[in-house]
């Protein structure tokens, strides 16, 4: 299923929706100990954020460890393969290759957008970016792809 097909499917129904936003704002330890919020959940496409906290900081105090946006945009990749499922509430979905680039260092609040590129059979891509915003305006600082396979 290709990124115009998944969009053309039924919507998610709103108990997947809200089942997705409790698993990784509440119950994911990790995502949750992040601050982890779900913005947006529709078929193929994810939109997650983490809000500024000078615990997720490199040394400096100032710009957010790069493996936190990494954390981001594979969760959100692998999120929108799940909600491109017939039924996003059964199978699985596993990480088999994450492509992160760097391009300035994150400031400020974080978004990660995902949209899925394809979802075949075993295997799904998904196309990810990560915004950051300041008092000062937002600016792009990450984007990556990832592969996953997927357990339907």
């Amino acid at each position: 299923m290709d990124e115009g097909e998944v969009s053309e499917t039924d919507p998610l129904p709103a108990e997947a929706v809200s089942l997705i936003e409790r698993r990784i704002e509440e119950e994911h330890g990790y995502l949750s100990w992040l601050n982890t919020s779900v913005d947006v959940v529709e078929r193929g496409r994810m939109v997650l954020s983490i809000p500024f906290d000078r615990k997720l900081t490199n040394a400096d105090g100032r710009t957010i460890h790069g493996g936190v946006a990494a954390t981001l945009i594979d969760t959100a990749g692998g999120l929108a393969q799940r909600t491109a499922f017939e039924d996003p509430l059964s199978g699985d979905v596993a990480t088999v290759n994450l492509n992160t680039n760097y391009l300035r260092p994150a400031k400020g609040d974080l978004e990660a957008e995902a949209t899925v590129v394809r979802s075949g059979g075993s295997i799904g891509v998904s196309e990810m970016s990560v915004t950051s915003t300041t008092e000062n305006g937002s600016s792009e600082v990450v984007v990556g792809q990832g592969s996953f396979r997927l357990f339907r």
